[in-house]
């Protein structure tokens, strides 16, 4: 099968996903992401979709990116994303030059187009909170909850960073989750309104959680939990009609585990979302079973 081919197979799955949940798949903004990064050779690729406001309306697919590409460089050469003077153009090659990276991966929604890069630092490499606080395009809100962080024992626990260049945000992620007084009592220390009871529940068999922060606040904006569920119906949450229709429906990964976040806004608004894939390794390689497009495996 020639490498177009197998491209306009990934676009032809992506179009019919988005479709189950009511979302156009317009050619003139996914061809361009899928063709500029090789994703049909990509060895992860999933499909997310979300019940938050600020998503809807949108389908999400993210894919692992082999080594040696320098994917921010890759987006704006290829007209996918606008070379910027914010701090968010700067991050990624901040973070090359002063943390050991592993791997990488891209996010993109077909409405929103180019989103959002991954870096995975080196598995047992964690990074120190304190030491990405101190990168200077990083946003001041993570300075100012280090110290935060840092009482319920996850300074040195990061081990993976998102960069959304869309909304102009973090993702900082840690791969154990907190006991559930200890998710309490974050949500309090930051502000964030108390989660639910079916949040708590969903929280108890998370495998991780991350946290959000922007450069416009001092705060953090969120917290979401990631739980991996063979059956996503099973967890003891609604995830509402939209993402159990697609759950139901997706045609690709119907073996493969699904996974699901968790998380409760600034605003109070609590909402779900869920992640399949297209393509899942077979041999089961590191990092596979997070949120991420390649990610480390389940404790």
């Amino acid at each position: 099968m020639s490498e177009t081919t197998e491209l306009e197979d990934l676009y032809s799955a992506i179009e019919e996903s988005a479709r189950l949940v009511g979302v156009t798949c317009p050619r003139e903004t996914v061809w361009p992401i899928l063709s500029a990064y090789d994703a049909a050779q990509q060895t992860i690729i999933a499909f997310r979709v979300a019940s938050d406001t600020r998503d809807d309306g949108d389908f999400h697919c993210r894919f692992s990116l082999g080594d040696g590409v320098e994917p921010y460089s890759v987006a704006v050469a290829n007209g996918l994303t606008t070379a910027t003077d914010h701090p968010v153009g700067a991050l990624l090659a901040e973070m090359q030059e002063r943390c050991p990276i592993d791997s990488s991966g891209v996010d993109f929604g077909v409405v929103c187009g180019f989103r959002k890069i991954w870096v995975y630092f080196p598995d047992g490499d964690f990074q120190r909170l304190s030491t990405l606080a101190n990168l200077p395009s990083m946003p001041s809100s993570l300075a100012d909850n280090v110290g935060l962080f840092a009482r319920h024992g996850l300074d040195d626990r990061v081990d993976v960073a998102g960069i959304n260049y869309h909304h102009k945000s973090v993702n900082l992620y840690f791969p154990e989750p907190p006991e559930p007084e200890t998710i309490r009592s974050l949500h309090r220390d930051i502000g964030l309104p108390e989660p639910s009871e079916q949040m708590l529940q969903f929280c108890a068999g998370a495998f991780g959680f991350y946290t959000t922060l922007t450069w416009d606040s001092p705060k953090v904006e969120r917290i979401s939990f990631g739980a991996r569920a063979q059956d996503p119906m099973a967890l003891p949450i609604q995830l509402g009609t939209k993402i159990e229709h697609f759950a139901k429906n997706v045609a690709y990964g119907a073996d493969d585990p699904k996974l699901v976040y968790g998380a409760v806004t600034a605003t109070g608004e609590e909402y779900y979302k869920l992640q399949a894939y297209y393509r899942w390794p077979a041999d089961g390689r590191r990092r596979a079973g997070r949120g991420y497009p390649k990610s480390r495996s389940m404790n």
